[in-house]
């Protein structure tokens, strides 16, 4: 049977979102993939996945994003879905500062878990919200400046800067593999090309669910 051409991609791109729960992670990741938003999501339990694939420097780069659940007591079950992810999105809420000040907190568990050369970006979410505004935008481009991070501030709501926050995260992951920065020998990164980073099945599926038991 004939591959469809949303199926026809040159690079499979392991992507992961973290943050707190409650930062809007599922609805940047449902409006990049399905340009949907939903006022009624609830909070992710383990771990959710989905793909797009489009165009980038003339090569048809698939994403699979990973959406992470927030809450204290999936991190465990989580840890293990940084690796080979080559990108992570590291979200927070502007009108939260706890979700901003735990910003640090995700970032040193993604550099525990996951390749040291994974590209990342800081996402200020829930830009719509200006009159709730907390987080500065000055304080989190600082932050983003000292800790090498690109930066961008986000609404999913209005799809404000949601397909430039994926887009410009696979354009730098495909730079640096291009370059080879990433090491051939790294198993995580062996399959790339042949896009089999995992198996989704028969049909192709735009989103799944994954939840993993605590046992």
């Amino acid at each position: 049977m004939a591959r469809r051409p949303d199926e026809e991609y040159d690079y499979l791109f392991k992507i992961v979102l973290i943050g707190d729960s409650g930062v809007g992670k599922s609805n940047l990741l449902s409006r990049f993939t399905r340009n949907e938003f939903s006022l009624e999501s609830k909070s992710t339990i383990g771990v959710e996945f989905a793909t797009r694939t489009l165009q980038v420097e003339g090569k048809m780069i698939k994403s699979q994003m990973w959406d992470t659940a927030g809450q204290e007591r999936y991190r465990a079950i989580t840890s293990a879905y940084y690796r080979g992810a080559l990108g992570a999105l590291l979200v927070y809420d502007v009108t939260k500062p706890t979700s901003f000040e735990n910003v640090s907190r995700w970032l040193q568990e993604l550099r525990d878990h996951a390749d040291s050369n994974i590209v990342i970006m800081l996402i200020g979410n829930k830009t719509d919200l200006k009159h709730l505004r907390a987080v500065a935008t000055e304080d989190a481009q600082s932050y983003a400046e000292r800790e090498r991070l690109s930066f961008v501030e986000t609404s999913a709501l209005e799809a404000t800067n949601v397909d430039k926050a994926f887009q410009m995260n696979l354009s730098e992951i495909y730079r640096r593999i291009s370059k080879k920065s990433l090491s051939s020998d790294d198993p995580a990164h062996a399959n790339i090309k042949q896009g089999k980073t995992l198996v989704i099945g028969a049909e192709e599926v735009h989103t799944n669910k994954a939840c993993c038991s605590a046992s």
